[in-house]
């Protein structure tokens, strides 16, 4: 774990340049508009209130006793916030280096400089909504110890995001073709989680599935806390945990392979 260690302290050093970066990362994106920033928070609010308005409020959808919640909007929300965040983290994350190419060839910076920067961009607009949104569900959830688990998943969810996005900007930097993969994958990927249905809809002998998706214990740490006030089962810590482990040694051998060839790719 050597590589991934040096670029954990590169990282440090730099951290007021990585504030500074993803700052300017925020400001850049809605330069122009007469929201500005505030873009970056409408747009998911706007949609998960979308799901709520359209299917507890219009069409009163209610789901079945096997359900975390009987309500479907209710539902949709808790699990659609974080996945939009996740998909934003990797979406930009993955394509970091190719879009800084240019000034990692001009300037000695580490590269994990500008992944970390596009997923603590996103993790500056969710963080906030996920607390408006444990506010909101008070009412459903409780004041309970279960409120203590959502920092930790927070964190599980914002470490998965930036090793899973280094590891597939490095790949986008060596084959271009990865960010068409990636659009294809995170389009079906909400399909393979709990976040459109509870997993108990799903065939029993193809649940292991959906924990080829990262974010599927964590959408059930995230439902657990919001709509049943209950501390999440030890699937949902065990398995980000072993996702944890498996994208840092796959880093570790990618930084390995192209530390001396990554900015040549780029």
């Amino acid at each position: 774990m050597q590589h991934c260690w040096q670029d954990w302290r590169a990282l440090w050093r730099s951290r007021s340049l990585l504030w500074t970066l993803t700052r300017r990362e925020l400001s850049s994106r809605y330069a122009g508009s007469a929201a500005g920033v505030l873009w970056a928070y409408m747009q998911p609010l706007l949609m998960v209130g979308a799901y709520f308005l359209v299917f507890d409020i219009v069409f009163a959808m209610r789901m079945g006793n096997q359900a975390p919640t009987s309500r479907v909007g209710t539902y949709l929300v808790v699990g659609s916030l974080p996945w939009l965040a996740f998909c934003e983290s990797l979406s930009r994350g993955a394509s970091s280096l190719v879009d800084s190419g240019g000034l990692l060839q001009k300037n000695a910076l580490p590269p994990a400089l500008f992944v970390a920067r596009s997923v603590l961009a996103g993790a500056v607009v969710f963080v906030p909504l996920m607390v408006l949104l444990t506010v909101g569900y008070l009412p459903v959830s409780g004041i309970s110890w279960a409120l203590l688990a959502l920092p930790l998943l927070l964190l599980l969810q914002g470490a998965i995001a930036f090793l899973l996005a280094y590891v597939l900007a490095i790949l986008a930097a060596a084959v271009r073709d990865t960010l068409q993969i990636l659009g294809f994958a995170l389009s079906v990927g909400i399909f393979l989680s709990p976040v459109l249905f509870p997993i108990s809809m799903f065939p029993q002998d193809w649940r292991w599935m959906l924990y080829a998706n990262p974010m599927t214990p964590l959408v059930q740490g995230y439902q657990a806390v919001l709509l049943q006030g209950a501390w999440p089962e030890a699937i949902v810590w065990i398995a980000p945990l072993v996702w944890l482990l498996a994208l840092a040694l796959v880093l570790n051998g990618l930084l390995q392979r192209s530390r001396d060839q990554l900015v040549d790719w780029l």
